[in-house]
């Protein structure tokens, strides 16, 4: 199996805002959700994930509370905000044009 890919800069927001919007997730869940979604071709670093997800709160996208992870064990859960909901909303749109895009380049003309 190949390694996983490098995240392009600014998609690990939108991936984080993506995955926490069925339901809230503590860190670990958010990283290994990606992961297998993806079938491994992304990879998210511990650091990384966790600056994202402090700079999701400080922008109040996502809300984190204390609970109890499925291990029986005292975790830190994340849930998108109203805000949170919005801006997954204009960046999934802004994503899927840039990528859109992209493909068109990378066509054979």
């Amino acid at each position: 199996m190949p390694p996983p890919l490098p995240l392009v800069q600014g998609t690990l927001d939108l991936l984080v805002l993506r995955t926490l919007a069925p339901a809230p997730m503590h860190g670990y869940g958010i990283a290994t959700r990606v992961h297998e979604r993806t079938s491994a071709a992304l990879a998210i670093e511990d650091a990384a994930l966790y600056q994202a997800l402090h700079r999701l709160e400080h922008k109040k996208w996502e809300a984190p509370y204390w609970g109890v992870s499925e291990n029986n064990r005292k975790a830190k859960f994340y849930e998108l905000t109203t805000e949170g909901r919005q801006q997954l909303r204009a960046e999934s749109s802004t994503w899927k044009s840039y990528a859109q895009a992209v493909s068109l380049v990378l066509e054979p003309s």
